[in-house]
């Protein structure tokens, strides 16, 4: 009797049954976004994958986007950490103000970002000028500039992402280790970043992800310059005007990359069913 009782119980807990209302536009949704997929899937050359994979203009693409996302990613990690700490354990007036402005360039328009970035380190720049006239460096549309835009749109990913982990962290070891006698950088070193290093982790490889796919901020700030700045979403850009199967290659190369990330982030970031 118990048993039955309890089927029943489960039976009508709300929202076991999907009402066709919501159903249907879910279904519409889901099938918006796979369509498109789906499409590129379908019309891969698979017989000449293999061949255009190892084309030079694929991997020189392919070389420089892992080299500059990586890169990127390093930069984040040295100056985005700190400034999570930041954000998660000090107080200070307008911290508010600053964790806005930290996410900011998750809803600028990468152009617009790439523009700023000219404004600024530009040779006519607000700092370019200074660092061209006294020490003869130029960033705009060389590989270092690409690793500036790529770092400007990626690192709030990874500033939310060790932020949130840093709050959720129990302070109780880091208020011990301080009783004990260790100094602020030791306790940050030796407790807060192993407590906290699977959301450094996860926040590095979104950032990473991001600093692959970036396209508006280095296009418009480093150029399109094969072997220097051409990454490859530009390279895909540039293939759709002359080659589609070899932008479609492309493309599916930053797809599964992007699905490979998904699949190793999926139970920190998604949840289990």
């Amino acid at each position: 009797m118990t048993v039955v009782r309890a089927a029943t119980t489960r039976r009508r807990q709300p929202g076991r049954q999907v009402p066709v209302a919501l159903a249907v536009p879910a279904g519409l949704g889901l099938l918006f976004l796979v369509l498109p997929l789906v499409g590129l899937l379908a019309r891969t050359p698979w017989d000449s994958l293999p061949q255009r994979l190892v084309a030079p203009g694929v991997l020189t693409a392919l070389r420089l986007s892992v080299q500059t996302a990586t890169l990127a990613t390093l930069l984040c990690l040295a100056l985005g950490v700190p400034l999570a700490w930041l954000l998660a354990r000090a107080q200070f007036p307008g911290r508010r103000i600053v964790r806005a402005l930290v996410t900011v360039p998750l809803v600028l328009p990468p152009v617009v970002g790439g523009v700023a970035l000219l404004l600024v380190f530009g040779r006519r720049g607000l700092l370019g000028q200074w660092l061209d006239s006294t020490f003869g460096v130029t960033l705009p549309f060389t590989t270092t500039g690409v690793v500036l835009a790529e770092a400007f749109v990626a690192m709030p990913f990874l500033v939310i992402a060790v932020e949130g982990a840093l709050r959720g962290a129990d302070s109780r070891y880091e208020e011990a280790a301080a009783t004990l006698g260790a100094g602020r950088w030791t306790t940050f070193t030796k407790v807060t970043l192993p407590l906290i290093a699977p959301g450094v982790a996860a926040g590095a490889v979104l950032c990473w992800a991001r600093a692959l796919g970036e396209f508006g901020a280095t296009i418009t700030f480093a150029g399109n310059y094969p072997g220097r700045t051409q990454t490859m979403p530009l390279a895909v850009y540039l293939a759709l005007e002359t080659d589609l199967e070899a932008a479609i290659v492309l493309s599916l190369v930053l797809l599964t990359v992007s699905v490979a990330i998904l699949a190793g982030l999926r139970d920190r970031w998604i949840g289990s069913p």
